[in-house]
């Protein structure tokens, strides 16, 4: 597995794992980055990444990504 800050724009990955305390993980599922869903990396912009997931469009800074393997 590997953090999703090492996915490429453009690129479509599946959502193996998400790590960190609970309430960092309910954060990220409340955003729609749950296990086995798809999420594609629109841009990356000084670190932080644009993401697609689900219907919409959420930037995280690195550090965040790092959280969400796949």
């Amino acid at each position: 597995m590997m953090p999703l800050t090492m996915a490429r724009p453009g690129e479509t990955v599946t959502i193996r794992r998400i790590t960190g305390r609970d309430e960092v993980r309910q954060h990220l599922a409340e955003l729609g980055f749950v296990v086995d869903s798809p999420v594609t990396v629109v841009n990356e912009i000084a670190g932080s990444l644009i993401l697609q997931v689900k219907d919409g469009r959420i930037a995280l800074d690195s550090q965040m990504a790092s959280r969400i393997l796949y």
